[in-house]
């Protein structure tokens, strides 16, 4: 099987398994501009199913350097509310949402980092009103990758650039299942297995989670009605899709309010082109009081006081040290793809769907269930193979579920 074989059954998995684009539907679509190939198959095949129209939105990081050598400086505190209020009205009247991910890893990080915090929380909050839609699962919505020639230096440096872009669209095409015979029907069982684990942790109805490794010592409270989940979702709109390619993980919704201790990261974190290296933090009451970085720590603390919910916890996914992506051996410098190698936390929005009967309640319900409001979602890795994870009952005893970062 040849490159754009692969490459035309990545386009079909993002809007078969990924999105579960319906008939009549619009496609909003976010993407590099390396990534035109990939955006143009996804476009046929969404056309091909059915779509209405597919719009395609695409970035290009030289644009964002120039800004930052040349805009004026109020420019940092600006964002094009006009757009993300488009895209918020899109998916309001259905449309599905697509991201492709690629960008250069470390574009940012040598700009000033008050800019780019500036510039980030600017997005943020003119970005709100379409995030809520997607962490509430209004709308069906996906993320897959396509191998840029700066990610892929990221990943592969010692290789020659034309190596180093082959040899990431091949992790690329294993991680998302395209190199298997009928990727779709690999893609619908591992789905299921994924959901029996979540209903399993569903029946256990843990109170809390007790991490601990080299560093870690950490308790997360879960919210109060909490609801696990892996692999795909039925959004609000009644499509079935799954919202990572790939996925590896079950998660839920912590409590705002009941985390205790410290923690220490265990992959870096790209964070909006700029690169968080050893992150370190010590949580009392749920808040991040602490917080440390060996690289980008500027930008860490910038992230951290975008407002009162972003140091606090919005997620809490657990995956295994023996999944493919981490068996890989490779370090993404992406979190669509680390986060699918290590367990991890996000701070932030909280999903509203990880609570039962979320979608139904009003953000008052919700925060008293312990869902946290934010206007990040921040996901950085903590897993490893030293990680040993204990689901802590109500009654406070302690449960075996992961040792040495492997479930039991």
């Amino acid at each position: 099987m040849n490159h754009e074989d692969k490459l035309d059954r990545l386009a079909q998995v993002a809007v078969h398994v990924g999105l579960g684009l319906a008939r009549g539907q619009e496609l909003v679509m976010t993407s590099p501009l390396e990534a035109a190939p990939l955006a143009r198959r996804i476009t046929e095949h969404a056309y091909k199913a059915g779509a209405s129209f597919v719009t395609t939105l695409f970035t290009d990081d030289e644009s964002t350097l120039l800004r930052f050598r040349y805009a004026p400086d109020e420019s940092f505190d600006c964002a094009p509310g006009w757009l993300y209020d488009g895209i918020a009205a899109a998916f309001r009247s259905g449309a599905a949402r697509l991201a492709i991910t690629g960008a250069d890893p470390a574009l940012l990080a040598n700009e000033d980092p008050a800019k780019v915090g500036r510039a980030n929380l600017a997005t943020s909050k003119a970005y709100r009103p379409a995030l809520e839609l997607i962490t509430r699962h209004e709308i069906n919505w996906t993320i897959v990758a396509c191998a840029t020639a700066a990610w892929a230096r990221r990943v592969f440096p010692d290789q020659p650039e034309c190596a180093a872009i082959g040899r990431l669209w091949e992790a690329i095409f294993a991680a998302s299942r395209c190199d298997q015979p009928d990727p779709v029907s690999a893609w619908r069982k591992h789905d299921a297995q994924l959901r029996e684990r979540a209903d399993r942790m569903n029946a256990k109805r843990y109170a809390a989670l007790h991490f601990q490794a080299p560093g870690t010592d950490l308790t997360v409270g879960l919210a109060d009605d909490h609801r696990w989940m892996g692999g795909g979702t039925r959004a609000g709109n009644g499509i079935d899709c799954i919202p990572n390619l790939p996925t590896e993980e079950i998660f839920t919704t912590p409590h705002k309010d009941r985390v205790e201790g410290t923690v220490r990261s265990t992959k870096p974190l790209s964070y909006q082109g700029a690169l968080i290296e050893n992150i370190a933090v010590r949580f009392e009451e749920g808040r991040v009081v602490q917080a440390n970085a060996s690289n980008g720590e500027a930008t860490l603390q910038r992230m951290l006081d975008s407002d009162e919910g972003a140091r606090r916890l919005g997620e809490v996914a657990l995956v295994p040290h023996s999944s493919p992506i981490a068996s890989s051996g490779l370090l993404f410098w992406n979190t669509l793809f680390d986060e699918n190698a290590a367990s991890h936390i996000a701070l932030g929005q909280a999903y509203s769907t990880c609570i039962q009967n979320g979608d139904a309640l009003t953000p008052e319900e919700l925060s008293k269930r312990g869902a946290n409001e934010s206007l990040i979602h921040v996901d950085w890795m903590i897993g490893s193979k030293t990680m040993n994870i204990d689901g802590i009952t109500s009654q406070g005893t302690a449960e075996p579920l992961m040792r040495n970062g492997d479930w039991i």
